[in-house]
């Protein structure tokens, strides 16, 4: 059944891309929130740049997850990243980007229907909010983050999943969860935008969503037969670290959509928030009594670059640094107590993504200034004496906790329901390397 269904999806998205020009045909006129282009050839190169810049960081994660498993699922760990990048691409170009920025359905998601194949989606009109810069360049752009999205998830059921069934949910993820939220947070229509929620470049929309649904995950497949092993390779994961936080500065700086004063910004606030975090992280572990550790540095840093993310177009450097050392810390804590007998969080996903996310959303709140960024507006941070953006970022904090993790537990019952979601014991004893691709270290 398996080798019909796949040859029955090959064989339509090959002959809906031959065939495109009889049945996608370019309106003459401008859509909702599609503008005439305005090119500046700075902004355009920064922005390819950016876009390669987050691409990059997939395979990075790739090398940190990888090193952290144990060495008899290295391939298979590293490989899920990869496909990331091979499935969502396909994926978005076909219907994801019309779900994320198309016309929108009542402020929860967009209509595909215009943007199908990426129709619509040209190098000579612009999206209303990145005016200088090709349309199909920012659609890209925005693809790396849809790619490294359920990337994340990957790292709370390691070592025990099935390839194809991981596969199957990282579609029906990108569809169902990651496009609502994207299309409420990112598109001038949408439910959490028109709110003036606050999300500089994926707080809620990628590292949230991802945190919720790792722990959705995590439960429902229950514990690894071996929770603990060794880490295959530390030299991994500080390599993934490295490539991390190098393509997050696309990933923060890009989202400025140009190459501006407000993406150095970014990239400042980037850097020295993933600097205070990692420091903050291995101080913490000495004055817990443990050793200055690689896996607890790289950790760290990891930790402050998700909790910068939804904050660092808006707060000044010093506070991305206190953002930066309060995320490790909270973080920290949290992996120390997580109750790692009852809920297999292989990597802790949830608390380093997730908890990152949360603490990142909520310190915007704090920290925002209007002289950073204006479109803060008058609804400054908290520490300015006004607590109408605190309240409207925890409003969005709980709302799209629970819509994370009730959908995505939803997904792997679904998806359980049609192809199991975990390897037999045997196989788990074996190792995914083997077992799923028949090879090995």
């Amino acid at each position: 059944m398996r080798k019909i269904i796949l040859s029955v999806i090959l064989i339509t998205i090959l002959a809906l891309s031959i065939f495109s020009i009889h049945f996608l045909v370019e309106s003459p006129t401008l859509g909702a929130h599609v503008v005439e282009l305005k090119l500046d050839t700075g902004d355009t190169a920064w922005m390819i740049v950016a876009t390669a810049f987050v691409l990059l960081m997939t395979p990075g994660l790739g090398f940190f997850y990888g090193g952290m498993v144990g060495k008899k699922n290295v391939i298979s760990t590293m490989l899920q990243s990869y496909m990331a990048m091979v499935i969502v691409t396909i994926l978005w170009v076909v219907i994801g980007f019309g779900l994320c920025f198309g016309p929108s359905i009542g402020g929860f998601i967009g209509d595909p229907s215009s943007n199908l194949f990426f129709n619509g989606v040209s190098a000579n009109t612009a999206w209303e909010l990145a005016p200088t810069i090709p349309m199909i360049l920012f659609a890209l752009f925005q693809a790396k983050f849809a790619i490294i999205t359920p990337a994340l998830i990957t790292g709370a059921f390691a070592e025990r999943v099935r390839f194809w069934a991981y596969l199957l949910f990282m579609v029906l993820f990108i569809l169902v969860v990651y496009a609502p939220l994207c299309h409420m947070t990112w598109h001038p229509d949408g439910l959490f935008f028109g709110w003036g929620v606050l999300d500089f470049a994926g707080g809620t929309v990628v590292h949230m969503s991802a945190g919720w649904a790792a722990l959705a995950g995590a439960i429902f497949l229950g514990k690894r037969k071996v929770q603990k092993a060794n880490p295959a390779r530390i030299t991994y994961v500080l390599l993934g670290t490295g490539l991390l936080w190098f393509g997050w500065f696309g990933f923060n700086a890009g989202s400025a959509v140009g190459a501006s004063s407000l993406a150095a910004q970014a990239l400042g606030t980037t850097t020295v928030a993933a600097a205070a975090a990692a420091m903050g992280w291995v101080f913490l572990d000495k004055i817990m009594g443990h050793k200055l550790s690689a896996m607890g540095a790289s950790i760290g840093a990891v930790v402050g670059l998700v909790a910068i993310t939804p904050a660092a177009g808006f707060v000044s450097i010093p506070h991305a640094m206190a953002i930066g050392i309060i995320a490790s810390i909270v973080s920290n804590l949290v992996v120390s107590k997580f109750p790692k007998g009852k809920i297999d969080d292989a990597l802790d996903v949830f608390a380093c993504h997730g908890v990152g996310g949360m603490v990142g959303m909520l310190l915007t709140g704090v920290f925002a200034s209007k002289a950073i960024n204006p479109i803060v507006g008058d609804n400054q941070g908290l520490i300015f004496g006004d607590a109408t953006l605190f309240l409207i970022q925890l409003k969005a904090l709980v709302l799209v906790s629970i819509f994370a993790f009730g959908a995505s537990y939803a997904l792997f019952f679904i998806v359980n329901k049609i192809t199991p979601l975990r390897v037999t014991e045997e196989k788990e004893e074996l190792g995914l390397d083997i077992s799923q691709h028949g090879e090995f270290l």
